[in-house]
């Protein structure tokens, strides 16, 4: 048997990057997929990935920080599989003009709306039908950048993971009752789309060099594959090459 067989996961920023690594995993594992992100293209190219690997994939087009929206996909997902045993929070943005002589109000609020709000927006979804089921499983895809701040990610962006990680913790604190666990997976540098909107940009070496999308995708499985009994609380992960910051990047 597969082992994810007859596992309902659901998967926000499916798309792209981690997201998309993390979908493949799970297929290939014999999942049952929800696809969840704003553009409809990538998330039909992984469904349709998913189901040559022989998994059910149902895709909805979704933005995370809009509360009734994901209401809306919530209970359609629910109509389609009947439970979801993990949710994979990894949806998440960042903004080109992000250091505070620079940041606009504007930035602020949709960096905060997509990471943090988008984040509780889709634990709220699922606790009660994780409750209602008995237990459940949430991998939140925060950042080092939730751990220290650098001057590299921005206010905006280290503000929004330092609130996940404080989500992803007090989720354990109260919905241990009820056998829900939560992780805060933590990585540095990924080579994901994400970073391509860094106003420095670097070589493409180093971006090989990086932690890749399927690397977080082998410690999301890692996690999920833990026996409901053991949660990690939070998961840190740096690449092992250290690469010099360029000028402008932050300390």
């Amino acid at each position: 048997m597969a082992e994810f067989q007859d596992k309902v996961v659901w998967i926000t920023g499916a798309g792209t990057g981690i997201g998309e690594a993390a979908a493949r995993m799970f297929a290939a594992a014999g999942a049952q997929l929800a696809l969840l992100g704003r553009r409809l293209e990538p998330l039909q190219a992984m469904a349709k990935e998913a189901e040559g690997l022989g998994a059910k994939a149902v895709v909805v087009s979704v933005d995370v920080s809009d509360r009734s929206a994901v209401d809306a996909a919530a209970a359609k997902l629910l109509e389609s599989y009947g439970r979801v045993d993990i949710l994979v929070n990894n949806a998440g943005l960042n903004i080109p003009q992000r250091r505070l002589d620079v940041l606009a109000p504007e930035d602020w609020d949709a960096v905060i709306q997509a990471n943090l709000t988008g984040a509780y927006n889709m634990v709220r979804a699922v606790l009660p039908p994780m409750r209602a089921q008995g237990g459940g499983q949430i991998i939140n895809v925060s950042s080092m950048a939730g751990k220290r701040a650098t001057g590299v990610s921005g206010a905006a962006y280290v503000a929004s993971k330092h609130g996940m990680n404080g989500l992803s913790l007090e989720i354990n604190e109260e919905e241990w009752p009820n056998g829900i666990r939560s992780t805060a997976v933590c990585p540095g540098e990924v080579n994901t789309p994400i970073l391509q909107r860094r106003p420095v940009k670097i070589d493409d070496e180093e971006y090989e060099r990086m932690i890749q999308p399927e690397d977080l995708a082998a410690a999301i499985r890692f996690l999920a594959a833990l026996h409901p009994r053991t949660v990690v609380p939070e998961m840190l992960m740096v690449p092992v090459h250290r690469r010099a910051r360029k000028p402008g990047e932050g300390g």
